[in-house]
């Protein structure tokens, strides 16, 4: 008996606020609850596979690029095991500092900052790749919209103490808290407190203009985040006129995206902003035709 052939080839990206998936033959797609990172990925990633199997039917290849990829976690086999009910036949896994970069500048040399929930910068030259935070939110993501939610609750409890001044801020916080003071129990508390933490980040660039403090978080987050490119860039050796891509969800304040020009063009006079090819979704249905002698190819585990 003739085995049936394998199904379409699916594309993942995982991210902290939400999991999107792409299949590239037929345009298939949907969104998907973000990746906790405080509990085992795998599981969840295979969730998001299997119920875009009970849709789009059974599949073949999966690629993904997911956030929180530790060593532990690098193990597309046990994937592929978790798999198995969606038809899945083989597992392309990348930490999705990989895929942002291949959705973005592709095959070209340069840094890639990608910020969203969480932030990584990828730096890819002459010197190799270099790999600059990405560290979660309680040791690193300097610039992310955690970070900024983060330092919005922490202004509005300064504030509130006395410690501070006073900040627009804090109607934003007692709107979601009434009961400011116990505000922190109930976050420490929820279970999805990373994204109820990002969410304040709106905030913060929507009242960057009339908000002396919101307008502070701002230029902060602008300069970990040019910290972080020029940083990359010399450590992958691009020489003084690196090409610099921003994706990401922070990005599209104006106030942040200022901020980062300034702060690079101080650090890295040079530098070349360009626009990303793609995103992180891009970047994942890159890796079903990455070819073996790609960069990048070493940093990408394969099963089946």
């Amino acid at each position: 008996m003739t085995s049936p052939l394998p199904g379409p080839s699916l594309a993942l990206d995982a991210g902290q606020t939400g999991i999107r998936v792409r299949v590239p033959s037929t345009g298939f797609a949907r969104d998907y609850p973000g990746a906790q990172t405080n509990r085992d990925l795998l599981p969840q990633l295979a969730e998001a596979v299997c119920a875009a199997a009970s849709e789009a039917g059974p599949l073949g290849t999966v690629a993904i690029g997911t956030t929180g990829l530790t060593d532990s976690d690098n193990d597309p086999g046990r994937l592929l095991t978790f798999c198995a009910d969606a038809g899945v036949t083989r597992v392309i896994l990348a930490h999705d500092s990989i895929t942002s970069y291949l959705g973005a500048l592709g095959r070209r040399h340069g840094v890639v900052v990608a910020a969203g929930t969480g932030v990584v910068t990828l730096g890819v030259g002459p010197g190799g790749l270099a790999r600059v935070d990405g560290w979660g939110n309680i040791m690193g993501d300097a610039g992310s919209g955690y970070w900024i939610g983060r330092a919005a609750l922490d202004a509005v409890m300064r504030a509130h103490d006395g410690r501070g001044p006073a900040t627009a801020l804090t109607p934003v916080v007692t709107a979601r808290f009434p009961r400011l003071e116990q505000a922190y129990i109930e976050i420490q508390t929820d279970p999805d407190r990373v994204r109820l933490v990002a969410s304040f980040a709106r905030a913060v660039s929507e009242l960057a203009k009339a908000d002396a403090v919101a307008a502070g978080i701002c230029v902060a987050v602008g300069e970990e985040l040019a910290l972080s490119a020029a940083t990359a860039a010399s450590r992958s050796g691009l020489g003084a006129e690196p090409i610099i891509c921003r994706v990401g969800n922070v990005f599209g304040s104006a106030a942040i995206s200022d901020a980062f020009g300034t702060g690079l063009r101080r650090r890295c006079p040079g530098a070349r902003l360009v626009d990303a090819a793609g995103d992180g979704l891009a970047g994942a249905e890159a890796l079903l035709t990455l070819p073996s002698d790609h960069v990048l190819a070493g940093h990408i585990a394969v099963a089946g």
